[in-house]
């Protein structure tokens, strides 16, 4: 029988009649009953969080530290328990649920160690006529209520990206995963708790997106912290009114690779960047520029080093692709694949699926304006197509809605600081694929990728306000 999953509202586990359901992308099976959140449990939910927040913002701020720096310890403890669940509910390959787990002991890390650095700067009130004799400072004081909304992609690491910085900050939160992820999520606030954090400082709420609006629209949320699609994202500000938001809305990211660049390398690094979690990532690399003196070697390598790849049960631990995490995405890409070879794209190796599982997808002859070029495929598909020179290759890069991270391969210094200066995208990577991001690094993008930025240290700035004091 499945296991039935409580909602976390005013410092209580709230088991509910009303479920949803958490499926099993790879298997179909039901792993979980989510409890089913009302409109009352949601107010509910909201209203006991300002009493939450008072906590918050009155821990020390070592105190804030020693909490994060528990559920650190607390996850890495259960790390491989984390991974599996991960797998279950997402169906990523195993092997990198146990790196995401991993990589959230260090988020909350990161976190315990900004807990102590967030500070404000003394203002030279001298530096004007008239004010000769004023002391003034600003400092930075928590937002409030913070609504932490996530994809299924990355259930506990996206979470934690959100989740760890509001705290550092003295923030409460309202945590609304995706349905895929929220065995993941309530083990996250179990670790939490179980850490010392006030219990009325978090609350759980599982949900489809009528949970999410009536959190967002509520006037007691301060901010808005969401990773999402475009489409969601300009919904939920329209719909959220005067907040503060951070916005992390996908991508298509794109790599160049110029004539001078180490192709081995580039090849076997563009897998890692095109396929990882089946290419369900948002910076998932999904174009590839390729120099025309070289694109006949490059896919060679690409397509070699592709072959490798193992396909099927996620829980084995030598599997690198596992499932699409629904029927509507499998839909979804099999209605683009179907357009673009109609429309005169290869296929090079793939394109097909076994079950829910897609084979790794190599496309050349895309043109620009192709679904799988320009959308976001969020599966394991990319595009090989060939440039003259690296202005071209980045005016094909810029051509998107999107704006996240690129990459660029060349050991010509003149091309890699065109491609700094003209990308137009949150982050340009130097002989890197795009799909790379540390955890304490600055993160997000511009265009329909969104605003503000992730990675410990800004998240945390961005859940703060500026408060100005003066002495006379």
């Amino acid at each position: 029988m499945e296991k039935k999953y409580p909602l976390f509202i005013n410092g209580k586990w709230i088991e509910k009649d009303d479920f949803y359901e958490d499926i099993n992308p790879y298997s179909g099976k039901i792993e979980a009953l989510l409890s089913k959140p009302d409109k009352k449990d949601i107010t509910l939910a909201i209203d006991s969080l300002q009493e939450g927040f008072i906590q918050m913002k009155n821990l020390h701020a070592y105190e804030r530290a020693e909490i994060l720096e528990r559920t650190a310890s607390n996850l890495e403890k259960n790390s491989k328990e984390i991974a599996h669940f991960i797998t279950l509910e997402v169906g990523k390959a195993f092997k990198y649920s146990l790196v995401e787990a991993n990589r959230v002991v260090n988020v909350f890390k990161f976190a315990a160690e900004e807990a102590k650095r967030l500070h404000g700067e003394t203002i030279p009130m001298d530096a004007v006529k008239g004010y000769e004799n004023k002391i003034a400072f600003y400092m930075r004081v928590p937002v409030g209520i913070i609504a932490a909304i996530t994809p299924f992609n990355f259930p506990i690491n996206l979470p934690a990206h959100k989740i760890a910085p509001a705290i550092a900050a003295g923030n409460a939160i309202v945590f609304k995963p995706s349905i895929n992820g929220s065995i993941t999520a309530y083990y996250l606030v179990k670790a939490l708790i179980e850490s010392g954090l006030p219990e009325k400082a978090i609350c759980l709420l599982y949900g489809d997106k009528d949970t999410g609006e009536s959190i967002t629209t509520n006037e007691k949320i301060r901010m808005i912290s969401f990773t999402g699609s475009p489409n969601a994202g300009r919904e939920i500000m329209a719909k959220g009114g005067l907040k503060k938001y951070t916005m992390e809305l996908g991508s298509n990211s794109a790599l160049i690779i110029d004539k001078t660049a180490n192709i081995i390398e580039a090849a076997k690094k563009s897998v890692i960047g095109s396929f990882y979690n089946s290419g369900q990532v948002c910076i998932s690399l999904q174009r590839i520029y390729v120099h025309k003196d070289v694109e006949q070697s490059f896919t060679e390598h690409f397509v070699k080093e592709t072959k490798k790849l193992k396909i099927g049960d996620p829980l084995d631990k030598d599997t690198d692709i596992g499932p699409i995490i629904n029927r509507d995405a499998k839909e979804r890409i099999i209605s683009w694949r179907k357009e673009a070879v109609s429309d005169g794209a290869k296929i090079e190796i793939g394109g097909n699926f076994d079950g829910n599982i897609l084979e790794p997808t190599i496309f050349s002859n895309v043109h620009q304006k192709m679904k799988i070029s320009c959308l976001e495929a969020f599966a394991p598909i990319v595009s090989i197509v060939s440039f003259d020179d690296i202005k071209e290759a980045v005016d094909y890069v810029n051509d998107s809605i999107y704006g996240l991270q690129a990459g660029v391969y060349t050991n010509d210094m003149k091309n890699a600081m065109y491609c700094i200066k003209h990308i137009d995208a949150g982050g340009v990577l130097i002989n890197d694929i795009p799909t790379t991001r540390a955890d304490h690094q600055p993160y997000g993008g511009v265009k329909e990728s969104g605003f503000g930025r992730e990675g410990v240290k800004y998240a945390a700035e961005e859940m703060t306000e500026l408060k100005f004091i003066s002495f006379s």
